[in-house]
């Protein structure tokens, strides 16, 4: 689970970019069910981070599995054509990293059930200044 924190205050773009990856996570998440591909889900986030003209700022894949690791072996991405099923613990992560400014990343870990997912994490995603 992963939160970004701003120290002392948040610019416009901050903002911005902060509203666009909780937006990106809450998309990939809407659609997580039994039988759906990992390369769909990815992108749900990726196609909205790209449309917002923030695309080459995200260069790493949406998720990886979760098991007796917190990084196990399998992830959501745009080449991973296997689908979601029951039991399966994944996160979905997007980040945009701009080089020499800032960062920003929203993970949420989620369990796949039989209808649907159950997040696994109750932390609220909008941002927070510190200092």
């Amino acid at each position: 689970m992963t939160r970004t924190f701003y120290c002392k205050s948040v610019d416009e773009e901050q903002a911005a970019i902060h509203d666009l990856v909780r937006t990106a996570v809450e998309k990939a998440e809407a659609i997580i069910k039994p039988g759906v591909r990992f390369c769909d889900i990815d992108a749900q986030a990726r196609d909205l981070i790209g449309e917002a003209g923030y695309g080459e700022y995200w260069k790493i894949r949406l998720g990886h599995f979760i098991g007796q690791e917190d990084h196990e072996y399998g992830d959501v991405s745009p080449i991973n054509k296997n689908v979601a099923e029951p039991g399966m613990i994944f996160s979905i992560e997007p980040g945009i990293y701009i080089e020499g400014k800032y960062g920003v990343r929203i993970e949420d870990l989620v369990l796949v059930t039989e209808d649907g997912y159950e997040l696994l994490n109750v932390v609220d995603k909008k941002y927070r200044t510190v200092g």
